[in-house]
């Protein structure tokens, strides 16, 4: 993806200008512009950037290999809507076709998503078509939940509240893979 960062930074001053807070004449926002260009362009829109069929095209045979979990990947989405952050955690599954994932892999395949102007329930639907699609695994799971900063500190001001979105398809859509994910994500049969 192309950035101008000239353009995006007049943009940004315009737009405090707009707002009644001209950098030029506040200090604590003479560089302001420069690191929201920075900021959007090098890390919150970076998964733009990643060819997520290369990301995945990569693994170790997966002969005998069963479901695989990674719990609690730390996620930032930027609302397209509001352009303010949602932020939680990621849980992603899947049953290995003929690849086995690193999991640094599939941390790498979240951020490929969530690092986009994007809804929380695409990003979800993505990581599992892209593991299904890509990676060639025979199920996929992804659990989000996300606080949204729209909803925290704008709206109706609700800091306390998650949003939950799940997405499923192959053979974690069907009732014994959901049952297997179940077994998986709470071993002990606390809930």
């Amino acid at each position: 993806m192309t950035v101008d960062r000239l353009a995006a930074r007049g943009a940004i001053e315009s737009f405090l200008r707009a707002l009644g807070h001209d950098p030029e004449h506040h200090e604590e926002l003479r560089d302001t512009p420069e690191r929201v260009v920075d900021a959007w362009a090098d890390e919150l829109l970076s998964g733009h950037d990643v060819d997520v069929a290369a990301l995945l095209a990569e693994g170790a045979d997966s002969s005998g290999s069963d479901l695989v979990v990674l719990r609690d990947v730390a996620v930032s989405v930027m609302c397209p809507h509001h352009l303010l952050p949602s932020q939680g955690s990621a849980v992603v599954a899947y049953e290995p076709g003929a690849r086995l994932f690193g999991l640094g892999t599939l941390a790498r395949l979240v951020d490929a998503y969530a690092r986009r102007l994007t809804l929380q329930e695409t990003v979800g639907r993505s990581i599992v078509d892209a593991l299904l699609r890509d990676g060639g695994a025979t199920g996929a799971f992804c659990r989000l939940e996300l606080r949204h900063a729209c909803l925290a500190a704008r709206g109706e001001r609700r800091p306390e509240a998650a949003i939950v979105t799940v997405a499923s398809a192959g053979s974690l859509a069907t009732a014994q893979g959901a049952a297997k994910l179940r077994l998986a994500l709470d071993p002990v049969g606390d809930g």
